[in-house]
């Protein structure tokens, strides 16, 4: 079947406009971060805008930790830091509403410790740390009507249309570009999984290139074989849970990229089919 015979409740969802502001990068001092290895190094990490990393781009590599794509925004109040956490989705329209990029559009690419969007070079060679940006945020409450059982998270409606999906045998099939076997999945685990991403353990680099984990992209749809996302993250045999890579690796002991949740359930409703193009950036048609 076609993407167009796979109904949804997007009519009925609710469009509301909350802001965030471009955030600082902040070091704690002395700025130390141990690596696996037991040394000790001075990284650029999260927040902030980053100008030559953007979706679609290597995952690995970077000399970096946690390294978020375009620009990171949130708020200092921290109910509405959780109202963009709980509000925007991935695929939600971005608007700078205020500096020298007033008036851009760009879209939300993912959820990490800030929100984060992606906007065009031009664009960011422009935005200035403080910048107000509104997000349209477009996909709470998102239900797809003849799978109740597979529960959808953070995604926009159109995120969701636009997606490689097919229906075999009553199951949900999804395009996803790599499965992580659930064994890597670290820090994250303990938070809910409507909030923040969960890393991956990338210390052993030995197994990272042995499953081409190594090769995979900011972007990515990805897949955990045995994982439940429906409330916390959890092995559970019969489930299983599609997200999105979201930030780069990290030198840290169980950290590395981060996956965030988009559609979690059981086997029998709910599968995926191996596509090295499934990338948001292909599927949004996100410019570099």
């Amino acid at each position: 079947m076609k993407n167009l015979s796979i109904k949804s409740n997007s009519n009925s969802l609710i469009k509301m406009a909350v802001a965030g502001y471009v955030s600082q990068p902040s070091f704690k001092n002395p700025g130390y971060i141990p690596n696996n290895d037991g040394k000790s190094v001075i990284y650029p990490g999260m927040f902030g805008v980053v100008n030559n990393v953007k979706i679609g781009d290597k995952a690995f590599g970077w000399a970096g930790d946690h390294i978020e794509p375009g620009v990171s925004i949130d708020s200092e109040h921290i109910n509405e830091h959780f109202a963009l956490h709980y509000m925007v989705c991935t695929g939600n329209k971005a608007i700078v509403r205020s500096g020298e990029a007033k008036g851009s559009i760009g879209i939300v690419t993912g959820e990490h410790a800030r929100n984060l969007v992606h906007f065009e070079q031009k664009t960011l060679d422009k935005i200035c740390i403080g910048d107000q940006i509104d997000i349209i945020t477009h996909g709470r409450g998102l239900k797809l009507l003849d799978f109740p059982e597979i529960e959808i998270k953070k995604i926009d409606p159109k995120l969701l249309k636009s997606m490689n999906l097919k229906i075999v045998d009553k199951t949900l099939i999804v395009d996803v570009a790599i499965e992580l076997p659930i064994r890597i999945m670290g820090s994250g685990a303990e938070l809910n999984s409507e909030y923040v991403d969960q890393d991956l353990m990338s210390g052993d680099r030995g197994l990272m290139k042995k499953l081409k984990i190594d090769q995979m992209r900011l972007g990515d749809l990805i897949v955990i074989n045995h994982a439940d996302h429906r409330w916390g993250r959890s092995f559970k045999k019969d489930y299983i849970s599609i997200a999105i890579c979201i930030h780069g690796d990290s030198v840290m002991t169980g950290h590395g990229p981060g996956i965030m949740t988009i559609m979690t359930g059981k086997r029998k409703n709910l599968g995926w089919n191996i596509n090295k193009k499934a990338n948001i950036k292909n599927i949004l048609k996100v410019k570099k």
